[in-house]
């Protein structure tokens, strides 16, 4: 749903917490991520993915998915992808449409926000740091900062424990992808879906809410909607 202003009723009260995921989310970094994943497999004799390839497998963290494409030299492959990663990560960082207009949208109406990410942390704090948006976020929860990744429940603990509050209706997940949609129905929270949406399982995780844009879901933050209170 494109126009913000026609889900109003369905939404008319802003939640009390906002967790994000980020790349293809709130930053496109896409070209890094999948080059960095390319220099990995063709140096390790696997084929390079194509696009459509990328988008479909590159979901999960790097700890739960290297080990099964690389099998025992899994941690070789790790170091390979860092070490490309790291070297030109920032270079080609870009912020997508909309997404700081929402970040202060919502800043300005006092809803705690923090992101879940499964881009591992210590990069996810340098592109944040880079963009000048750390401190719109109570804690930036990266690949390995918790006890497990994303979509298991763990993240989004140690992301809402700041504000001292429980995943549940009164927390948005927004994301791109049906790993996203699965954390939010994981923890009871709302799922919200940016862009077209990648990936298989959303029949299992659907979106409660979907906008094509950051852009079209700044509309709903700037209508006046009320923001849910503490006892609700």
């Amino acid at each position: 749903m494109s126009d913000a202003s026609a889900v109003i009723d369905h939404l008319p009260v802003l939640p009390r917490a906002v967790l994000y995921d980020w790349d293809n989310t709130l930053v496109d970094n896409w070209g890094t991520v999948r080059a960095a994943l390319n220099h990995a497999l063709v140096t390790f004799g696997h084929p390079a993915w194509t696009e459509d390839e990328a988008r479909e497998r590159i979901k999960q963290s790097l700890r739960d998915s290297f080990p099964r494409i690389f099998g025992e030299r899994w941690t070789d492959a790790r170091d390979l992808f860092y070490a490309y990663f790291e070297a030109h990560h920032l270079e080609h960082l870009r912020p997508l449409p909309g997404a700081e207009s929402l970040l202060r949208g919502f800043a300005e109406r006092g809803i705690y926000q923090a992101v879940v990410s499964n881009k591992t942390g210590r990069f996810l704090r340098a592109e944040a740091d880079a963009l000048g948006w750390t401190g719109y976020f109570g804690r930036l929860v990266g690949a390995q900062d918790a006890e497990f990744d994303k979509p298991h429940g763990a993240p989004v603990l140690m992301a809402l424990e700041p504000a001292n509050i429980s995943p549940g209706p009164n927390v948005w997940f927004v994301g791109d992808a049906d790993i996203d949609m699965e954390c939010a129905h994981g923890a009871g929270m709302v799922p919200v879906l940016i862009g077209a949406g990648e990936g298989s399982g959303f029949t299992r995780f659907p979106p409660a809410h979907r906008y094509d844009t950051c852009h079209a879901l700044c509309g709903l933050v700037g209508s006046g909607g009320d923001t849910i209170s503490d006892d609700q």
